[in-house]
């Protein structure tokens, strides 16, 4: 595969080469190179000895690695699972997809054409098993069709290594006058299990064949293991903006997920160009949600980022992070309570002001109030909202307690007036205590237990105050009071 702009001529014989212990190998080679007697591992001075024509390129490796990959997401315009097959081959499951594009010949031309308009040469083959594919891309006809029932007669006349063996299975096979996959398969099966018995499967000329003849299975599956809900647009002309065709790509893809029980927590817009590249912007969501309109909005601050480049024709909405959701009746009416209200407003907020600027809080391990929560940004798709706890807590917390003067106090009860902030208040009414004893696992030697008071002053105004220490209990003087925070 060379990518240049355009593609090289047919007749060209050109070939990759990588540094080797002996000087420049040939790491990969086209199909007029492989005619000329260029084969991948030989040294470039005796290939180019033997074809005095051949031309030579250096291979990029990371860069040719990091290609394939954006091509394989590319890929899934005609398939839904796509993988990477070796340095310089893509694997992809057509089944049930190729009649969306008039038939496995059709789709074959439109891969060809695309690809050619990417500056891309591919050799393309359809067969029913992954091995059967792999070797006729690379050893059949340019574009290679193979049926069910043609799979041994198509194969038969391939060399060897189209059951994609290793070099020492190889010359080995040689030796023995197995040059091609026809005459492997017409040896009796107990000879080749008795040879190859102890070797692994990638080496096996055995197992290979009942591969690439169906009766081994090898199935294709991407790295997703979850179910894949994506809905999508088909464009006839190339277009720049997506936005008129983003509602009914979220109606449709929320359509499937409530089909299977299923909410998203993450969502791709993914728009592919002419160009073969791709663009891609991500929404996440604070709890699995499946509203169109919902979704809709997370996007419609964020399509100014896609670059249009030369042109869009084809547009992919996908769940990639989804969670089971459950209706459950929980009025009398018959109508479910889902309380959405706050995650989607948690959704619009981080969407339109950034994941950064919206704080939540999260529950920890500790009865100690202010180490009960952390403050964190906004919630990634794999995280849940936290749950409030059980006991009454102040709606606002002080993040430093202040400290208060006591001017009378009710024995084992709270001050029965103080001054704080430079206020006298009188206690008309109060809960409690409510005892705190120090974290040893945290807190140093000496730190003292707190007793916590629900105060409410002549004006009706309600704190949350507490006494650090009690009366001759060791760990210092007199008990200090503090206001840690006030109730609404």
């Amino acid at each position: 595969m060379q990518q240049n702009g355009s593609a090289p001529p047919d007749d060209v014989a050109i070939v990759l080469a990588t540094e080797g212990p002996h000087g420049p190998i040939v790491h990969a080679t086209n199909r007029a190179a492989r005619m000329a007697g260029a084969t991948t591992g030989a040294r470039v001075v005796d290939v180019k000895a033997i074809s005095p024509d051949l031309q030579v390129e250096y291979a990029d490796i990371a860069g040719d690695k990091a290609a394939l990959e954006r091509l394989m997401i590319w890929s899934r315009r005609w398939c839904p699972w796509t993988v990477i097959d070796g340095p310089n081959g893509l694997i992809l499951d057509t089944t049930g997809a190729d009649h969306l594009l008039g038939g496995e010949a059709a789709m074959l031309i439109d891969m060809e054409t695309r690809l050619s308009s990417l500056g891309l040469s591919a050799q393309l083959a359809v067969a029913p098993t992954w091995g059967a594919a792999w070797a006729l891309a690379r050893y059949g006809p340019v574009r290679a069709i193979c049926d069910a029932g043609q799979t041994t007669s198509m194969l038969g006349p391939l060399p060897a290594a189209g059951l994609r063996l290793d070099p020492v299975t190889l010359l080995l096979l040689h030796r023995l006058g197995l040059k091609t996959v026809g005459e492997i398969s017409d040896v009796p099966r107990l000879s080749l299990a008795r040879r190859f018995a102890r070797v692994a499967t990638h080496t096996n000329p055995l197992l290979r064949l009942d591969q690439a003849m169906g009766h081994l299975a090898e199935p294709v599956a991407s790295e997703e293991t979850h179910p894949r809900f994506k809905a999508q647009a088909r464009l006839p002309e190339p277009i720049q903006d997506p936005t008129s065709y983003l509602p009914g790509l979220c109606a449709d893809l929320c359509l499937q997920l409530a089909n299977h029980g299923f909410g998203c927590r993450s969502i791709q817009l993914s728009v592919y160009h002419t160009d073969g590249d791709a663009s891609t912007i991500g929404a996440a969501t604070a709890a699995p949600s499946r509203d169109p309109d919902h979704l809709h909005r997370l996007f419609v601050d964020k399509l100014e980022r896609i670059n249009p480049g030369y042109g869009f024709d084809l547009i992919t909405l996908e769940a990639d992070v989804i969670e089971p959701v459950e209706l459950v009746q929980t009025r009398l009416e018959g109508e479910a309570e889902d309380d959405v209200e706050l995650p989607q407003l948690l959704d619009r907020l981080t969407a339109r002001l950034g994941g950064r600027s919206i704080k939540r809080p999260v529950l920890r391990e500790s009865h100690v109030p202010e180490r009960a929560e952390k403050a964190l940004g906004a919630l990634r798709p794999t995280q849940k909202m936290a749950q409030p706890v059980a006991r009454e807590r102040p709606l606002r917390l002080l993040s430093t307690p202040e400290e208060i003067r006591v001017l009378y106090a009710v024995p084992e009860g709270p001050p029965a007036q103080f001054t704080w902030r430079r206020q006298t208040h009188r206690v008309a009414r109060y809960a409690g205590p409510e005892r705190i004893a120090p974290e040893w696992w945290h807190d140093c030697p000496g730190t003292r237990l707190r007793d916590y008071f629900k105060i409410e002053d002549q004006s009706g105004k309600r704190l949350w105050l507490y006494r650090e220490g009690l009366h001759k209990d060791g760990r210092g003087g007199d008990p200090r009071w503090f206001v840690h925070g006030m109730f609404a």
